[in-house]
């Protein structure tokens, strides 16, 4: 724990520094692959609960019936593949959908019948489609409207290409998270949604967070010839990676228990509706802020006429610093001062790429 401790300083400090904008080609094609796999899941379909397309859901509850037995006893009974799961309290959970041509009383009397349990202890709900799309409506209004939200406060507090980049993120991680859900054939149910719902916050946190640094090392960065945007950039999200790994890991950790202990050991069935949508959402969210966001940004940025001509000062004055090395006048390459820093990376002590501590300084080793 002290070494990475250790790690968290020198990334701040700039001692240590890895090229995260540099590489976002490599970062891009990752993602393209993973969003195309999740496409072809989506593609594939999402298995929608009983709360979207409509029919009954029977409890039953029996001392030592399992799940395996219950759905041995509800393929017999019906003829649309039922959906049997065990709930939190211990009850069995049958779904049987609108396509099922038997009534709702008949199914439940020979549940009653073939589990050998009293006919009142077999509870039975009938939901109708339409529900289902009310709750799937004010879902996606619900996400326009936080989407608008973030983009306008992204757009007054930043500016508009760092909520173009942060949108971008976002929509990764939405459909990373869905195509994941496809995939895996997990039902969705309103629970799902609320986990959709929640990681677009945790999505934009550690986004958010690196956009403040880099906002603050990039102030004044036109007043300077040793760093580039991009660099900047870079540097501002070194300086808060190891911040935003603890907090992915430590949200991650209850979010596992849930999945992985509470869903998949003591088989609580209901508990994967959410702990999957936010687990998968919390991973990509602090993928996409690393290496999706910020080198987005950093490439829209690059753009503009004053970042293509600070780059063109920059290189001009590498070029000039290594053609006076190579004649032996002055070094190689040159520490950047504090006084040569933006405002928001004095104290820094990294170095500009291509440059080098200055030779021909006295040794200090005997």
């Amino acid at each position: 724990m002290s070494r990475f401790s250790n790690l968290g300083h020198r990334l701040y400090q700039g001692e240590v520094s890895f090229d995260f904008v540099g590489r976002r080609k490599l970062w891009y094609s990752i993602s393209g692959v993973i969003v195309l796999i999740a496409a072809i899941g989506l593609a594939m379909g999402l298995h929608l609960g009983i709360e979207f397309k409509g029919g009954s859901v029977y409890t039953v509850a029996k001392p030592g019936l399992t799940v395996s037995q219950a759905q041995e006893t509800a393929d017999k009974i019906v003829s649309s593949h039922p959906l049997v799961q065990s709930t939190d309290n211990g009850k069995i959970r049958i779904q049987v959908s609108t396509e099922e041509p038997k009534s709702s009383d008949e199914i439940r009397a020979q549940l009653s019948e073939k589990l050998a349990v009293p006919l009142d202890t077999v509870e039975a709900q009938v939901i109708g489609p339409s529900w289902g799309k009310q709750i799937s409506s004010k879902a996606l209004t619900g996400l326009i409207i936080f989407m608008v939200l973030v983009t306008v406060y992204l757009a007054i507090a930043f500016e508009w290409r760092m909520a173009v980049a942060a949108l971008v993120a976002l929509i990764h991680d939405l459909l990373i998270t869905i195509g994941v859900y496809a995939l895996v054939g997990f039902e969705v149910t309103p629970g799902t949604v609320i986990g959709f719902l929640t990681i677009l916050g945790y999505s934009l946190y550690d986004t958010v967070v690196v956009f403040d640094t880099v906002k603050e090392n990039t102030k004044d960065l036109t007043k300077q010839n040793k760093l580039t945007y991009s660099e900047a950039a870079n540097a501002g999200l070194n300086q808060t990676l190891v911040r935003s790994l603890n907090t992915t890991v430590v949200a991650l950790l209850p979010v596992a228990a849930l999945l992985f202990i509470g869903g998949g050991l003591l088989g609580a069935g209901t508990l994967n509706d959410i702990s999957l949508a936010l687990f998968i959402g919390l991973a990509a969210g602090a993928y996409s802020s690393i290496c999706v966001a910020t080198p987005l940004l950093a490439q829209l940025k690059e753009e503009q006429p004053e970042m293509k001509a600070l780059r063109k000062r920059v290189l001009q004055h590498r070029a000039a610093a290594a053609a006076k090395a190579a004649e032996g006048g002055t070094p190689e390459g040159e520490e950047i001062a504090d006084e040569d820093l933006p405002a928001g990376m004095v104290g820094q002590r990294g170095r500009a790429a291509g440059t080098t501590r200055a030779k021909g300084r006295p040794s200090t080793k005997r």
